[in-house]
């Protein structure tokens, strides 16, 4: 079975501690859509794909909050 693909939204990047302003300005830097962003979320392996680790650690955070609701 297949788990389905790792959502990242806004609340997940508020909950890693980092701020919305920054997060506009590192979208930009990537070439991403950050109101997509804001109103679709993004896919976990694109955020990984930058590298970035700021990004990777709100992977983490997703990842880790999204295996607790599975438990529950």
């Amino acid at each position: 079975m297949r788990s389905k693909p790792l959502t990242i939204t806004i609340d997940h990047v508020r909950a890693a501690g980092l701020c919305v302003h920054g997060t506009r300005a590192w979208f930009a830097r990537q070439g991403l859509d950050f109101r997509a962003f804001l109103r679709e979320g993004i896919d976990a392996e694109t955020l990984l794909a930058t590298g970035d680790a700021m990004a990777m650690r709100v992977v983490e955070l997703a990842s880790a909050q999204s295996s607790q609701q599975e438990v529950v």
